[in-house]
């Protein structure tokens, strides 16, 4: 497998439902913002990988034809919050392995206003296992939102665990919106207050709504291809991926009666485990990374699950500000989900994004100094887990 270049990123404004373009239209400009940005037109794309939610099939396709009418194979993904790095995955697969010299990778979500549901109710729901093992240890609440219900819970385990303040979590959405604020494709960028966060209306357990991603509509997209690819068409080649893992659930998910568990902590224990294995790197060299801040209680967690502080520390590391400018790693300096919004096919691609601009020095007012290599994390419920680390090369 040889490595892969992160020839051109590009992405939409992100915004509330009802107040952007269509999919297919959002899908078009977040590709050619892509193309553009490499610097190559789409003749020269020999398979493209889509990823979306909510949409019909080939919804990849209505959004690709608005650029060109090529005749490439175009995979549509589905995967939850993880669909756009795994359309990533499946881009990057495909040309380490050799079958093509370059690829593209978009996402996008059109999506409605409130919480998260299933379309059809007429089968068998993919979460049902994981509903299962939430009432089992915890119970179900109708009033509260799903996945609320399921990361609210993950975040209430570790307060019992640990005895911490559940104010901390609150903490994140500050810091969160702080970065937000230097972001223009960010949804919101007003600043907020600890304060603020707790006295907005509680949804579950620790979480108020301050501290919930909201639905939101964008798209995203990334070229990626060889290296002798880049050479030969003239192109960007400073930053690859150097180690990509993707993962899904295993029997700990379901049997150890922890909502730490049931909502993915060991896939991204094991998908960074892997990665870090890959490419020789300890997580406390890392100096930026984006995870999947669809909570804030998720945030929390995923600092110990990818190995940013010891475990049972991440109340020190937050409330001692490791986790943004001037601390030991920037964490979300997009905004994260929370801030920047979590479109979910989008997500995933936004994520790569923002690092492939930190790791080129152009990401402006929200650049971390010193950073050559980024760590991504993009979790879906249901489940699957991309943990992938990019690194900043002699060009």
């Amino acid at each position: 497998m040889q490595s892969v270049v992160m020839a051109g990123v590009g992405m939409v404004p992100f915004t509330k439902p009802g107040r952007g373009e269509t999919y297919d239209a959002m899908g078009e400009m977040a590709a050619r913002a892509a193309l553009t940005d490499a610097g190559i037109e789409y003749r020269a794309i020999q398979q493209a990988y889509v990823g979306y939610v909510y949409g019909d099939s080939t919804s990849g396709q209505a959004a690709l034809y608005g650029v060109g009418l090529s005749g490439i194979p175009i995979i549509n993904v589905n995967n939850n919050c993880a669909t756009g790095s795994s359309a990533l995955f499946l881009a990057r697969q495909a040309v380490a392995s050799g079958s093509v010299d370059c690829a593209l990778a978009l996402g996008f979500e059109q999506m409605s206003p409130g919480a998260l549901g299933s379309v059809f109710t007429d089968r068998p729901a993919p979460l049902d296992r994981f509903e299962h093992a939430r009432d089992l240890v915890q119970g179900s609440d109708p009033q509260a939102p799903m996945a609320a219900q399921f990361f609210g819970g993950g975040g209430q385990a570790y307060v019992d665990e640990y005895g911490i303040d559940p104010a901390v979590f609150a903490q994140i959405s500050v810091k969160s919106r702080r970065h937000a604020a230097n972001n223009p494709y960010a949804v919101f960028r007003d600043l907020v207050t600890v304060e603020e966060v707790l006295a907005s209306p509680p949804i579950y357990g620790p979480l108020t709504r301050l501290q919930c991603c909201p639905p939101t509509c964008g798209a995203a997209a990334a070229v990626v291809c060889t290296p002798e690819f880049a050479r030969t068409q003239g192109l960007d080649p400073r930053v690859v991926i150097k180690a990509q893992s993707m993962t899904t659930d295993t029997r700990s998910t379901f049997e150890t009666g922890d909502m730490r568990q049931v909502i993915g902590y060991d896939m991204a224990v094991d998908a960074a485990a892997a990665v870090y294995e890959e490419a020789g790197v300890d997580p406390l060299d890392l100096r930026v990374v984006e995870l999947h801040d669809c909570f804030t209680t998720n945030e929390f967690l995923t600092y110990e699950a990818l190995g940013l502080t010891p475990i049972g520390t991440a109340e020190k590391f937050v409330r001692d500000g490791e986790n943004t400018y001037g601390g030991r790693v920037v964490t979300n300096p997009s905004g994260g989900l929370l801030s920047k919004g979590h479109p979910l096919g989008a997500t995933g691609l936004a994520q790569a994004a923002e690092l492939v601009w930190q790791l080129r020095g152009t990401a402006r007012d929200r650049q971390v100094e010193g950073a050559s290599i980024a760590l991504q994390h993009n979790l879906g419920l249901g489940g699957a887990c991309v943990v992938t680390l990019y690194e900043k090369v002699d060009g």
